[in-house]
């Protein structure tokens, strides 16, 4: 959960329906041309969505790291004395307390930190000092507890020679990775300043003494004139206000926006949090200037510098391939359980009327990317419409019969199942709408302010919003709004238990046919 609610935050863009800002000067089309002459150009050399985040690099050597030294500890022993001393409890004892403790001393060292991948040079020390203090550790506990001599001396000489060996010989290769990376844009968070002048000058000078804080700041954002805040801070341009920001994470990967306006000026803060509101990214607040100093577990740190923590991505590291692998593995086990059905809906669509089974349709996606998304046809051809300017009704003499079947029934979702190993949508998440798609005859990001906030995950399948009734025809604003509230509790409120409960839940909420059509 954040520290502030997003709902809040949209009640006050209702009542802040602008900024004070001057004229934009990144122009919307992202051509890179901004007004003070500073390229706003954003780049495009790192995968949207990257899945490979620092924390889960990290995981991910822990675990070979691991695995690599058991499964080295335990090789040698069949190695070297296989016929000669059996594999006893003893020497498994012995290769997993000379591994975790190894492991616990590269942790407390900094070892398992992006920079430490990336300067092989001092990690190299630590290595060795932590592997060498973990096997002296050990061998001590052997010599107090007088089981020395029930262990061979040349395994323990070999495990130590060839365990410092594999650790060096891994980082350097995990340095070359890593450098590669970082070259291409990865890893590093691309942070943007909300608010220039002398604060934003002194946050970025504490950054950059702080060393390696594993940050890319990529321009500077202000709604103020120039006169009171320039056109650079501290070499760093001023790409516009933050209406362009959010265009800008549109097109570009945004990691971070870190404001450095004073706590005092919050009604201006809570204008700019409305709108930044519907990114998914992390915000911070920089406590570096202000006076208020409160307990350190209240901050979070870039290097040494305090942050108050705003919002939180919804899905970040570890929760993002939690939630990918769950998708998949049962999206696929519902594609293979369901094709019986799906195959039955494919030839009744196809017999009963004539065109394709299959409609293609593009809607909103994650962060407002455009997806294409699949259903069984359930209109005429020459009367379908690809852009949902007109909302199916109870009559509607566009839908065919058997489509007026599967819609009630939501049978003609099935096919996104393909949307969901493809890795456009999730199979619990807002539902999808269409581009042009409207209640009361008004588009629905013109009906519910904030409504952008619900692409800040992965659309799904099926929602929190459709198993409490609200799916089917949004003809008023309120219906929409309802949908739009649920989707935000499912976003502030997500876990996989959540996801299964909906799930499990959704086959139940399709006998609540009052909306579909």
């Amino acid at each position: 959960m954040s520290a502030i609610d997003v709902r809040d935050l949209l009640k006050v863009a209702e009542r802040n329906d602008s900024l004070t800002s001057v004229p934009s000067p990144l122009a919307l089309d992202m051509t890179g041309e901004s007004g003070n002459g500073s390229q706003a150009q954003p780049p495009a050399e790192r995968p949207r969505g990257s899945w490979l985040s620092p924390i889960v690099l990290a995981g991910c050597v822990r675990l070979a790291e691991f695995c690599g030294l058991v499964l080295l500890g335990l090789g040698l022993h069949q190695a070297l004395l296989r016929g000669v001393v059996p594999l006893a409890p003893r020497y498994v004892t012995a290769v997993l307390a000379v591994t975790v403790a190894a492991l616990a001393l590269f942790q407390a060292s900094g070892s398992y930190r992006i920079g430490a991948f990336r300067d092989l040079s001092r990690t190299a020390v630590k290595l060795a000092t932590g592997w060498s203090v973990a096997f002296l550790m050990v061998a001590a506990a052997m010599v107090l507890g007088k089981i020395a001599d029930h262990y061979s001396r040349i395994w323990l000489l070999s495990y130590y020679m060839a365990g410092l060996g594999v650790l060096l010989a891994g980082r350097v290769a995990l340095a070359g990775f890593v450098r590669a990376q970082m070259a291409a844009g990865r890893f590093d968070r691309r942070t943007a300043i909300v608010g220039g002048g002398p604060a934003a000058e002194e946050l970025i000078q504490a950054l950059n003494a702080g060393g390696d804080t594993g940050i890319r700041i990529i321009g500077i954002f202000d709604d103020r004139a120039d006169d009171r805040s320039g056109t650079e801070v501290a070499g760093h341009p001023k790409l516009g206000n933050v209406s362009d920001l959010v265009t800008y994470a549109r097109h570009a990967p945004v990691d971070l926006v870190v404001f450095t306006l004073p706590i005092s000026a919050e009604t201006r803060i809570l204008q700019m949090l409305a709108k930044l509101s519907v990114l998914p990214v992390d915000i911070r607040l920089s406590a570096h200037a202000t006076k208020l100093r409160l307990r350190p577990r209240a901050y979070s740190y870039l290097g040494d510098v305090p942050l108050l923590d705003v919002f939180d991505k919804p899905l970040a590291d570890w929760d993002v391939i939690l939630k990918g692998v769950f998708d998949r593995l049962v999206g696929l086990l519902l594609l293979i359980g369901l094709s019986p059905v799906m195959l039955a809906v494919a030839l009744a669509v196809k017999l009963t009327s004539p065109g394709p089974v299959l409609f293609r349709q593009k809607r909103y996606g994650f962060n407002n990317e455009l997806i294409e998304i699949f259903k069984f046809r359930s209109m005429y051809v020459d009367l379908c419409d690809a852009g949902a300017t007109r909302l199916v009704t109870k009559t509607d003499a566009r839908v065919t019969p058997v489509g007026r079947f599967i819609r009630k029934t939501s049978l003609d979702e099935l096919p996104q199942l393909f949307n969901v190993i493809r890795g456009d949508l999730s199979l619990v998440g807002p539902r999808p709408h269409a581009i042009q798609a409207k209640a009361a005859n008004t588009l629905y990001d013109q009906v519910v302010d904030g409504y952008f906030a619900r692409h800040k995950v992965k659309p799904g399948i099926t929602g929190w919003a459709q198993i409490n009734g609200w799916r089917g025809e949004t003809d008023t604003s309120e219906k929409l709004q309802r949908r739009v509230e649920h989707d935000l509790h499912y976003i502030e409120n997500w876990s996989i238990l959540f996801d299964l409960k909906i799930l499990l839940t959704t086959p139940l909420a399709l006998f609540k046919t009052d909306n579909a059509y």
